[in-house]
């Protein structure tokens, strides 16, 4: 039998175990509670989007519910203050944008960089949640690609026209995710989720959602390992 003291990392009732997931749960709560929040704030800047936005805003409510719960499972309270400042610089520069109208930054910000944040985050999380977790995660997970499929189309169709405000919004924005994920590092360890994977895992859906819009390898390459810092 496995000795439970020798993978402190999978004993989800250690105090270790649960004070890192009250950072960790809190901000994937806060990150659906941003996502809720920005896709009804795109209707000012899509109306003709407006029942698909917020379609999407009530699925991400249904997600943060679901994660919720999982804190809940754990008797675990997540700690929204650190997940409110850990995702303060991505608001404020969604929420700038916003006031001036930028639709495409306000995409790139919710509808690639957050969610292939979430996405890769959710993956490396699943084979290491606990069983109740897993399977909110696995319903979760599903939900994000048709998230990121939404920003994706719209910039796909619109590409030669926001080519030149989606770099210049790769390279305000992206450099904040690096950041983030090195915030999360020790945390994210214990939870049994290592951060050479969260990295590889979104530079690649990352990479993918780029090609997708129109970006050729080399500004792939390029863009999606722009600001990335080693730490």
């Amino acid at each position: 039998m496995q000795d439970v003291a020798a993978t402190p990392t999978l004993d989800y009732t250690s105090e270790a175990y649960k004070d890192a997931y009250s950072r960790i749960n809190a901000i994937v709560i806060e990150g659906e509670q941003e996502a809720q929040d920005n896709y009804l704030s795109l209707i000012q800047l899509l109306p003709d989007s407006e029942e698909e936005l917020k379609r999407l805003s009530k699925m991400e409510a249904r997600h943060k519910k679901g994660f919720q719960a999982c804190g809940k499972n754990l008797n675990v309270t997540p700690d929204m203050e650190f997940a409110k400042e850990f995702f303060s610089d991505l608001h404020q520069n969604f929420q700038q944008a916003l006031s001036e109208g930028k639709v495409v930054t306000c995409l790139l910000i919710q509808s690639l960089i957050i969610e292939c944040f979430a996405i890769s985050a959710y993956n490396i999380y699943i084979p290491v949640a606990d069983p109740f977790a897993r399977k909110i995660t696995e319903g979760v997970v599903k939900d994000e690609y048709t998230h990121l499929n939404y920003g994706e189309e719209w910039l796909k169709a619109n590409f030669d026209s926001v080519k030149e405000e989606l770099e210049q919004a790769n390279r305000e924005n992206l450099p904040l995710v690096w950041k983030m994920l090195n915030q999360v590092t020790e945390d994210a360890n214990t939870l049994g989720m290592e951060k050479d994977a969260l990295v590889e895992d979104f530079m690649i859906a990352y990479g993918e959602a780029l090609g997708n819009i129109g970006f050729n390898t080399r500004e792939i390459m390029r863009m999606s390992a722009y600001g990335l810092r080693e730490g």
